[in-house]
């Protein structure tokens, strides 16, 4: 099959590209730099340039491929304060992949998240499904589960459209998410926080295994299917702070939920969710297992505390 991927050099992209060549695919990624194509280039894809703003360029890329994975999303922009932006420009690169897609049977996939998705409850692949979230609304996570709720939607249309809600923290060695932000606030702050009693928790899954779930769903999902990569169904947050303060040696400590905003800054919101997981549904649907570590065994092997090591020698 020969499949356009969007993102195919970011941090899923590139696990992603090797699992697909490896199972016998061709692979076309979209590359914005030239940092990007020499990257695909190396890993045995073909390059097609530009970004997820220029439609014309991803209209021609879903055109030429039997079928494609969106996995590029605008963080700069979101993290810089214009996350309405960052998710309107995701919502046009997909109604455009859609449309290019539509009456052909071939296969869609949009990466999406589990984060807040049922707040306090394990969630499962059937939560998140409200008529509310069919529409785009403005502000918040809702932007990107409306996007999500159109490319499901697109199953009627001939598109055998699928989404992969990611945990929060997709782990590995090189992550420079959620993960590598915690243990540097800890680094500065000289302390490893959580907020109240930390048994609030958060689902995770190794990079590796997110692959190759989506190698999986584009093989074998049936249109008008919600996957979930998730391994650990929660790790409470106050366990990763002690691996953290462990490997850092520095005090773990409480931070009051009223000043956790001064301490994680942006992170606070999404450090405070009980967030829970499942992917049962999944690995009956598809057959996949997490094979990789679970993310404190990841933590503990000391990848994400290189440089303060290093720094300390």
């Amino acid at each position: 099959m020969r499949v356009f991927v969007t993102g195919a050099s970011g941090w899923i992209g590139s696990a992603l590209v090797p699992e697909l060549l490896g199972a016998g695919h061709q692979v076309t990624g979209l590359a914005r730099s030239d940092a990007s194509a020499d990257a695909l280039a190396a890993a045995g894809a073909e390059v097609l340039r530009g970004t997820i703003d220029d439609l014309d360029v991803l209209r021609s890329g879903a055109a030429a491929s039997d079928g494609v994975i969106h996995l590029a999303f605008k963080h700069e922009l979101a993290f810089s304060g214009d996350f309405e932006g960052a998710a309107a420009a995701d919502r046009r690169a997909v109604e455009v992949l859609g449309e290019e897609l539509a009456e052909s049977d071939r296969p869609f996939m949009i990466a999406s998240g589990t984060l807040l998705l049922s707040p306090g409850h394990v969630a499962t692949e059937r939560d998140g499904h409200d008529p509310d979230t069919a529409v785009a609304v403005a502000g918040g996570p809702r932007m990107r589960w409306a996007t999500a709720e159109l490319v499901l939607s697109l199953a009627s249309r001939g598109v055998r459209s699928s989404i992969v809600r990611l945990a929060p923290t997709n782990h590995g060695d090189g992550d420079n998410g959620f993960m590598t932000t915690i243990v540097g606030i800890a680094r500065e702050k000289g302390v490893s926080g959580y907020i109240g009693d930390g048994a609030n928790r958060w689902p995770a899954v190794h990079r590796l295994d997110t692959a190759r779930l989506f190698r999986l769903g584009l093989e074998d999902a049936p249109a008008g299917s919600t996957l979930h990569a998730v391994a650990d169904e929660g790790v409470p947050i106050r366990d990763i702070a002690e691996v953290i303060g462990r490997h850092l040696d520095i005090p773990v400590v409480s931070v009051a939920p009223e000043d956790a905003g001064e301490h994680f800054t942006w992170l606070a919101h999404f450090l405070a969710a009980d967030s829970p997981a499942s992917s049962a549904l999944t690995q009956e649907l598809l057959d996949w297992r997490p094979e990789q570590p679970g993310l404190i065994e990841d933590l503990e092997q000391g990848h994400y505390f290189r440089e303060a090591n290093s720094a300390a020698t």
